[in-house]
């Protein structure tokens, strides 16, 4: 197998993981450590297959992921993210480039918001009591496959 085709199996393999994401906090309003750490042991993976240096790319993939988990850990202080989402953000941090995180952030933060939207009319409809728990995961994989998709096109159209 050439080292193209490992890397689509790696995206592959992150678009499966996302999906269970969003299942799992879907079903639960949880998702498991154990998934968010094989996205993050597969990101190395990644970058050996892809040919990034350790010096400035891969230290740079794991300075951005510590500045996610940072920042979206006082998030999670304050109750406005589950750990969980936190978590995945940080794991998915380890796979792109910053620019393209950036990019992920807004899709996600649209995504979220329109979701936070359905899920209030939904309660209002329903007339249920109690705060509304926003299943941010789905945000987050939409916005990952989003992403995922957007980079395997440009690949897709470079190679033939």
């Amino acid at each position: 197998m050439d080292s193209e085709t490992f890397i689509y199996l790696l995206w592959g393999g992150l678009a499966i993981a996302l999906i269970a994401a969003a299942i799992t906090d879907i079903k639960s309003r949880h998702i498991s450590n154990w998934l968010n750490l094989g996205i993050a042991v597969g990101a190395p993976v990644f970058w050996i297959a892809s040919g990034l240096t350790f010096w400035p790319d891969m230290i740079g993939q794991i300075g951005l992921a510590a500045i996610i988990l940072t920042i979206f850990a006082g998030l999670f202080a304050i109750g406005a993210m589950g750990g969980g989402d936190v978590k995945l953000l940080a794991a998915l941090a380890l796979w792109l480039h910053w620019l393209t995180f950036l990019e992920l952030i807004v899709i996600m933060s649209i995504a979220g918001g329109l979701l936070s939207l359905l899920m209030m009319i939904s309660k209002r409809i329903k007339k249920t009591e109690g705060p509304i728990k926003v299943p941010y995961g789905v945000a987050i994989a939409f916005s990952g496959l989003w992403t995922i998709w957007g980079i395997v096109g440009q690949s897709s159209q470079t190679i033939f």
